[in-house]
């Protein structure tokens, strides 16, 4: 919080009222270390609200505004503000602060409206009919006896364990960019499928073999504990191998690696291509991320916060020291749009960032970029031009 007398003084500066001594007394306070970060989060609110005041969507910006609170220090700090504030004298800093004011940088520069594409979300049967899902809809498949195989309940589909099958039948259920879902096996195995993904598995697993699934993009795996039959995933060349636990997988064709985040109990990794039974393969421990090179078929391992890679299932993407073109492909995922970047040195940059992508438009996404980060961009032909 900013002490009474602080928040005078920084008032005062920003409406161009200080004197000599008020500088002298804000230069003082801004050398202690910790009352740095307290200087950048105030001027932040600062321009948030002068912008509010400029801009004619009142109610946009105050939602905007509230988002930024709730959000606090997470955005994007090392790219544009480690520029604005690296100098600890109090006058220079306040040179710089003054000098977005005087540019605008907080004028739109785009008029163009941007409108994310709509796809269905699919689910292709065991003799190849497909069906498309509404998240609203409420479908039931039967078999040929007239028994219920699945059915939808809200947003996910749900399997029926009491179906007997003498061989593996297959369904695929695809997510198309811009959409989530989930899906509860014959087994009780819980799966939120990420944008752009999708997801081969039997309608009914058969007693006595492995339940196996095939993934392609990112899911999150809440599998039921078997010890008899164990849970397989192939996914992008990788093979991972549980009993019961929870993890997620982002395992997208374009992706050079194969990433496997170990939320509780263990799984173990194998190249698919390593078909040796004796292998026992690489253990990952909770907590811990596995990498997949799917060139040099190789596996290695870190201690992560998982619920940066989790977060998803509840509608924020989390971007820690997240290079600038992998932030672009993961929003053309969320938000089923197209992002061409024509700078090539922002796309070497590495940003931290949040985004409630259930609440937050990509308008208000874009419109955060250039208002804070003098990210250009131009909408042309339904396409985000970075420049």
């Amino acid at each position: 919080m900013v002490p009474d007398q602080i928040e005078k003084l920084l008032l005062k500066y920003l409406h161009k009222s200080t004197t000599s001594a008020d500088l002298d007394i804000l230069n003082d306070w801004i050398k202690d270390p910790k009352n740095q970060s307290i200087f950048k989060d105030y001027v932040k609110t600062q321009y948030a609200t002068t912008l509010a005041m400029n801009d004619p969507n009142l109610n946009e910006i105050k939602e905007q505004l509230l988002t930024e609170i709730r959000k606090e220090k997470s955005l994007f700090y090392r790219y544009r503000l480690k520029m604005v504030f690296k100098y600890a004298a109090i006058a220079t800093l306040f040179l710089g602060i003054g000098y977005f004011y005087n540019q605008g940088i907080f004028n739109s520069n785009t008029k163009e409206i941007l409108t994310p594409k709509e796809d269905a979300i699919t689910i292709q049967l065991d003799n190849g009919d497909v069906q498309v899902i509404s998240e609203k809809g409420a479908i039931k498949i039967t078999d040929t006896s007239g028994n219920v195989v699945m059915q939808q309940q809200g947003a996910q589909l749900v399997y029926n364990k009491d179906i007997i099958v003498e061989k593996l039948k297959y369904n695929t259920l695809t997510i198309p960019y811009g959409k989530r879902f989930d899906i509860i096996l014959s087994d009780g195995t819980h799966v939120f499928l990420n944008s752009g993904s999708s997801i081969k598995y039997p309608i009914q697993f058969i007693e006595g073999s492995s339940r196996k699934v095939f993934l392609e993009g990112e899911a999150f795996f809440d599998v039921t504990k078997d010890e008899k039959h164990p849970f397989l995933i192939e996914a992008q060349g990788l093979d991972v191998k549980v009993l019961g636990t929870k993890f997620n997988i982002a395992a997208y064709p374009e992706d050079i690696n194969t990433e496997v985040v170990l939320v509780e109990g263990s799984v173990s990794l194998n190249p698919s291509e390593d078909k040796s039974k004796d292998q026992q393969g690489f253990i990952l421990k909770p907590g811990s991320k596995g990498t997949f090179d799917n060139f040099q078929q190789t596996i290695s391992a870190q201690k992560v916060n998982t619920s940066i890679y989790t977060s998803w299932i509840k509608g924020t993407i989390v971007f820690r020291d997240e290079a600038f073109n992998k932030i672009i492909k993961k929003l053309e995922r969320h938000y089923n749009i197209t992002i061409i970047n024509n700078n090539k040195d922002l796309a070497r940059e590495s940003f931290n960032a949040s985004f409630e992508i259930d609440k937050e438009t990509i308008h208000e996404v874009l419109h955060y970029f250039n208002k804070i980060y003098q990210i250009e961009y131009q909408i042309i032909n339904n396409k985000v031009i970075i420049q």
